[in-house]
């Protein structure tokens, strides 16, 4: 069995966008006629131009290939240019490229990807969601209002969730880091005590930021969230300077997570070597792939962490990242997306009960991705996948974010 051929789909979610601007589906297909679908997680080039990217990481180190030969594909990418480092776009494509190949294996052997990477260990994973406005709500006014959240908390708690995520703590900036506006604590400090008092003691609460702080900063923000003993604090400084991670695990006594940005265990280990985070957040269509973040989940377990898969993308990494989260003993959490596109494109084949996803024995990652929807809905934007602003942070009048929907340009 050898890989021959590659098709990319860019499929765009219907407003509002939760997921991002764009999806980037891949199909791989066998010369025994087997296809495999993988998702790439890749936002800092547009698609277009990541598509030749796939196209040329897939050429040159998985064509004729045999899919079963994971390992020497990876390391055929990896090492590629005399590089043997983390590359946020060459191991996003091969990420995606990867998943596909693991969906190949289980569906030629009949077995879903969870047996092959070890069998069962998990009947259900726990599974958490971002808070998003209630059809009552304003869309606007939802992403600075505590009242609203807890609303949505209490919402997402009577229909069986255990964790819900939120992130309140103002701009994404190209920046860096920066020193959060007292304004910006105050308004964390309100969304944890209206959550809190909502859910009370029948929800984690998940406290989230994207980098945004320097070390100091987010030291600041972590300790004034303490009384409300968030599950994690999540990503709080960039990911630039991993060592900087430890400063604020080590101030702070909130779990620190993060990794949504970062790809490959090298990255990881680092943290893992310094305490850096507790909690780890990879991107399967970002971080290597599934055999590569088996790897690390074995490598975090020796440590004494756990992880939790990040999903900012479409249902393809979401099935990627349950079937390995079924597989490993160090599970925490998964995150889901509730949106009825990410359903439709996989046909209800994987949903969320009560909080929780069980996976089925159906072969490969279990899923049927429905093309024509795909190809009916192109990206036709000129944004990237996610974007951060230019204006630095505003301490005179105060910040409004916007939550996971994509503001402006699509």
């Amino acid at each position: 069995m050898k890989l021959t051929d590659l098709d990319i789909i860019v499929t765009a979610p219907p407003a509002p966008g939760w997921g991002g601007r764009y999806w980037i589906l891949v199909k791989l297909t066998t010369d025994t006629g087997i296809t495999g679908w993988g998702e790439v997680y890749a936002a800092s080039i547009g698609p277009e131009a990541m598509k030749h990217v796939i196209r040329d990481v897939f050429d040159r180190h998985m064509a004729g290939e045999n899919p079963e030969n994971v390992e020497l594909m990876f390391r055929r990418a990896y090492s590629s240019g005399f590089t043997q480092r983390p590359d946020l776009t060459v191991m996003g494509a091969f990420s995606g490229l990867e998943i596909a190949c693991w969906d190949i294996l289980g569906k030629d052997r009949g077995r879903p990807v969870w047996a092959l990477l070890g069998g069962r260990m998990n009947e259900k994973i726990r599974a958490y969601t971002y808070l998003y406005p209630l059809p009552q709500h304003d869309m606007n006014a939802f992403w600075v209002s505590p009242e609203m959240a807890a609303e949505a908390a209490a919402d997402c708690v009577a229909r069986g969730w255990t964790a819900v995520k939120f992130d309140p703590a103002g701009p994404y900036t190209m920046r860096g880091g920066h020193m959060p506006a007292m304004s910006d604590i105050t308004r964390s400090v309100a969304f944890c005590k209206a959550i809190r008092e909502a859910v009370g003691d029948r929800a984690d609460l998940l406290f989230g930021t994207h980098g945004q702080f320097t070390p100091a900063g987010a030291i600041r923000l972590g300790q004034a969230l303490e009384p409300y003993s968030p599950l994690w604090f999540e990503e709080p400084i960039p990911p630039d300077n991993l060592l900087d991670f430890q400063r604020v695990a080590q101030a702070v006594r909130i779990p620190v997570a993060t990794g949504e940005r970062m790809t490959t265990k090298a990255e990881f280990a680092t943290l893992l070597r310094t305490g850096g985070a507790e909690i780890l957040q990879p991107a399967l269509g970002r971080a290597g792939g599934i055999w590569e973040m088996k790897k690390l989940a074995g490598m975090a377990e020796a440590f004494g962490a756990q992880m939790a898969p990040h999903l900012y993308a479409g249902p393809v990494e979401w099935a990627a990242n349950l079937h390995l989260a079924t597989s490993i003993p160090n599970i925490l959490i998964a995150e889901c997306i509730e949106t009825d596109f990410h359903d439709s494109l996989i046909k209800g084949a994987i949903r969320v009960e009560e909080g929780f996803v069980r996976l089925s024995d159906a072969p490969g990652l279990g899923i049927e991705i429905d093309e024509d929807l795909a190809r009916a809905h192109p990206y036709t934007g000129t944004g990237l996948h996610l974007e951060m602003q230019q204006e630095p942070c505003d301490y005179a009048n105060g910040n409004h974010f916007e939550g996971g929907a994509p503001a402006g340009k699509r």
